[in-house]
Formats: C-alpha cells, sequence, structure tokens
C-alpha cells in the first residue's frame, strides 16, 4: 500500500536528512516535491495545500525539538501533519449498550460493501460479539448469494428474503424486519449490507435514508474503495449528506499504490476511517490507526499492528514454550525454525508484514515475498528426521543428497537454509538475552512507542524467507534505471 508515495516522499526528505541547518529554499523544494507526490497519489487538491500549508508554517517557524537535528525536525511535522489529514486518533465503532444494536453499510456499488459486511462480522465475532448480517442490497443479483457464502465462512446467521418470494421485495422491510430476527436469534448486533449503484443517483440516496430512519443505526459506516482517487471526494460528500455516516471503511487499500482516498476523505468529511481491508482474505480486516498508517507511508513501520497480529496468533503457551527454550538455554532448533514459519504465515502476507517492519533495507524492499517463497525451506526441514531437526551438525553429505531428494531440492539450499537458520539462531538468542528474562510483547510495545524500532525484525523475517534468496522469491527491476531499448 501506498508505495509510489512512501518512495517519492522518501526521496523528497532525504535531502533534508544530515543538513545542520535548513534554509527556507531548503524546505521549498522538498515541499514542492510532496506537493507533487500528492498530487499524483490522487490526494484532494484542497487537502495537498492546506496540508503543505501546515508544514511550511511549522518548518520555517520557531518550533524546535531539542532532540532532533533540522532534517528530523521536517520529517516529525510531515508524520504529525499526515496523522492530522489521516484522523489524529484511532475511532473505534460505538455500539453502545443496546440491543441488537445496528450498523449499517453504504457506498457505491463495487466499492466492497458486501466483502466490508463479511469481514466486519468475522472482526466482531472474534471480540466475542454475535453478529447478524442481513442482505437489504436487492438491486445486485448475486449480493445476497455472496453474503450468504461470507456468512457461513465467518459463521454468522444471515437474513435474507425467501428464495423465489416477491421480487419486488423492499430493501426497507427486509431490513425492518430484521430487528425482529436479531431478537429471536439472541444476535447482539445488526450489520446491514446495503445497495448500491455505479453512480451517484437519488433512488439510491433515497434508498438508503430510508433504511436508516426505519433502523436507527447506531453506526453508519461508509464503504470507500481506496483506489477511486480523486472522485473520493465528491461521493463522500454526497453520501455524508444522504446518510450522514458517523465512519468510514476503506477498502482494497492492499491493492492501492497510490492511497489518495484514504488522505483525502478523513480530512474533508470530518468522519473518521475506523477500518481497512488491507488483502482478499476476511481476516485481513484492520483497526485504522492515523499514527501508524502516517508512520508507514513515511516508510517507518507499524511494529504495534505487527505485534498484535502475533499476539492474535501466537497463544500464551505458545509464547512461553519459546521464551522457555531461549532462556532455559534448550535452544532453537529446526524444528522452531518450521513451526515459527507456519505461524508467521498466519498473520498475513509477507510482503505487508515486511511492510510494517521499520529499518526493512532497500534490497529486501525490492524483493516480492509470498508464502510461496517459505515452502522450500519447510519442505527441506519435513524430510529431515527428528534428530537432524534437533541437531543440524550430523548433517553430511551423504545426509543432504538423501534431504535433497526428498524435499526436491539441491544440497546447495540446503546449505544456504542452515546457513539462514544460524544467523536466526543468533538474533533469536539476543532476544532471549543471556539469561536474563526475553522482551515481552508490553516490553516491544513500550519500544515501539518510544520510537525504538531498532528489534531486527526486518532481519528476522529476512532470515524465514531466506532473504529473497530461496527459489521463488522475485527481486522487483529498479524502475527509475529501468528504459527501454531503442
Amino acid at each position: 500500500m501506498f508505495d509510489t508515495l512512501t518512495d517519492r516522499l522518501d526521496a523528497a526528505l532525504e535531502r533534508l536528512k544530515g543538513k545542520g541547518k535548513l534554509s527556507e529554499e531548503d524546505v521549498d523544494e522538498a515541499l514542492r516535491e510532496i506537493r507533487r507526490a500528492l498530487l499524483e497519489a490522487d490526494v484532494n487538491h484542497k487537502v495537498v495545500r492546506s496540508f503543505t500549508s501546515r508544514v511550511r508554517e511549522r518548518a520555517v517557524g520557531s518550533e524546535v525539538h531539542e532532540a532532533l537535528n533540522p532534517g528530523q525536525q521536517v520529517i516529525k511535522i510531515v508524520n504529525d501533519e499526515l496523522q492530522h489529514i489521516l484522523g489524529e486518533e484511532s475511532a473505534s465503532l460505538k455500539l453502545g449498550s443496546s440491543s441488537p444494536a445496528v450498523i449499517m453499510l453504504a457506498g457505491l456499488q463495487g466499492s466492497g460493501k458486501t466483502t466490508a459486511a463479511g469481514k466486519l462480522a468475522a472482526h466482531l465475532h472474534k471480540k466475542g460479539r454475535t453478529p447478524l448480517l442481513v442482505a437489504a442490497d436487492l438491486q445486485r443479483p448475486a449480493a445476497v448469494d455472496q453474503l450468504e457464502v461470507l456468512g457461513e465462512r465467518v459463521g454468522a446467521p444471515v437474513y435474507a428474503p425467501e428464495r423465489g418470494g416477491d421480487p419486488d421485495a423492499d430493501p426497507v422491510a427486509v431490513a425492518r424486519s430484521s430487528l425482529a430476527e436479531a431478537t429471536r436469534q439472541g444476535a447482539g448486533v445488526v450489520i446491514v449490507d446495503t445497495a448500491g449503484r455505479s453512480n451517484i443517483d437519488d433512488e439510491m440516496m433515497d434508498q438508503a435514508t430510508r433504511i436508516s430512519q426505519t433502523v436507527q443505526p447506531v453506526e453508519t459506516l461508509f464503504v470507500i474503495d481506496a483506489m477511486i482517487g480523486q472522485e473520493a471526494v465528491t461521493v463522500a460528500k454526497a453520501f455524508q449528506e444522504a446518510v450522514d455516516f458517523s465512519g468510514v471503511i476503506l477498502s482494497k487499500l492492499d491493492g492501492d499504490a497510490r492511497g489518495g482516498a484514504a488522505l483525502s476523505v478523513a480530512e474533508v468529511t470530518g468522519r473518521p476511517i475506523k477500518f481497512a481491508s488491507v488483502g482478499e482474505k476476511l481476516d485481513e480486516f484492520e483497526a485504522f490507526h492515523p499514527d501508524r498508517m502516517a508512520s508507514r507511508i513515511l516508510g517507518m513501520g507499524d511494529v504495534l499492528t505487527l505485534i498484535e497480529k502475533a499476539e492474535e496468533t501466537y497463544t500464551e503457551q505458545q509464547q512461553a514454550e519459546l521464551e522457555d527454550k531461549l532462556l532455559g538455554g534448550g535452544g532453537f532448533t529446526l524444528q522452531d525454525f518450521l513451526e515459527q514459519m507456519q505461524q508467521v504465515k498466519k498473520m498475513g502476507p509477507l510482503q505487508g508484514l515486511l511492510g510494517m517492519m521499520p529499518g526493512v533495507g532497500k534490497e529486501l524492499k525490492d524483493v516480492e515475498v509470498s508464502e510461496d517463497d517459505l515452502k522450500p525451506a519447510e519442505a527441506i526441514i519435513q524430510s529431515m528426521t527428528p534428530e537432524e531437526r534437533r541437531n543440524p551438525k550430523i548433517l553430511n553429505g551423504k545426509r543432504k543428497r538423501r534431504i535433497a531428494a526428498g524435499a526436491g531440492r539441491t544440497p546447495q539450499e540446503i546449505n544456504e537454509l542452515l546457513r539462514n537458520f544460524e544467523q536466526m539462531q543468533q538474533m533469536m538468542q539476543q532476544l532471549g538475552g543471556a539469561g536474563g528474562k526475553g522482551p515481552s510483547a508490553g516490553d516491544a510495545r513500550q519500544l515501539a512507542k518510544a520510537g525504538g524500532g531498532d528489534m531486527d525484525m526486518s532481519a528476522l523475517m529476512g532470515q524465514m524467507s531466506g532473504g529473497g534468496q530461496l527459489p521463488g522469491a522475485k527481486r522487483v527491476p529498479d524502475r527509475k534505471k529501468k528504459k527501454k531499448k531503442k
């Protein structure tokens, strides 16, 4: 996400780093590049003008931070102002005490409303809530079927008109009767998926307004495609006037290299972005944190979200067992290495995890990493005996040839994996501490909040993926240097 914008902002701010003193000309030159980068990312021009004006006012004014050099000071100001246009503070759902609490989703056709409804149900289910999905989008023939499939995958019931029933069923009536159904089923939250159109029209807005007046939602979430571009502001304002939404869900954020919608909609509407859909899977749905997103946009990582993903994936028992191995002298084995790779895959797409890691080197950033890149390593370790996994030092040439044949790899690839494993062993020992208490998630959170992102997590992931050296990892060509041959 935001790949192009991140690269452009990094290039603009790089010129300011290391300078002992910044002139107004230095700041203005950097701001020209920042302005161009934001406009090319489809950020609304009024938002760009306001953003650059605030940055300039603070950068050339009297604001000074003793711990930062001038270049770092400007970067801090840009980070602060990015947080400002993204919504300043995180905003959670306000479901209140009434039951059922109704959440209504609205947006254009194709914005990802129905998928967002399923993902939101999964998110609430994980939080201990009992959602009921309501198919009030009767405009699109496949919408009801899609919602039923999503409901089955999530484990949430779906309320929809009977198949073969009235072809002119009224979405408002469906939404109204869903409340009684929710009470009957004991559902604490009702998620109403409404109809969209390819363009804004009076009929769609009128239907959304009538549904809202009927079910009285505690939250109305506007779902917007992150790839919509400059049109985001026009669409958001139209929906705000019709249903006065309380928050925003950004969909398809993983597929947008520009991200202008994310940097425009909160600033223009004054409504917070509450969630972001960052992948196709149902669990690739995150609470939106402006400070963390600003950090990602500036290429500074997002350690806190990474920690949260790890905490969701690893049980307390698994964490304790790993800590005991490190602190008890049991050592980190190839079996542990295999299990860690399998756990990391559950945390989400590897490329996305890399983007959350501070200090990811440019070389590693230019490597396309996916779950497939871990398969060769998994195959190699799974072809070893339990004794070989515990003690790889016994691996001689004959054993390596047997393992290579079983895994469909080469002895050279086994040697490379073992080198990566040895480096990872050393890092795990450092994280565990020499006889001391290993870093807990709480310690990591404090370190992240204090700006200490040097946990070498990028190197850790680099070892897991073979640093892009195992078969399957693809290095992305440098677009700037690549020229067409005449």
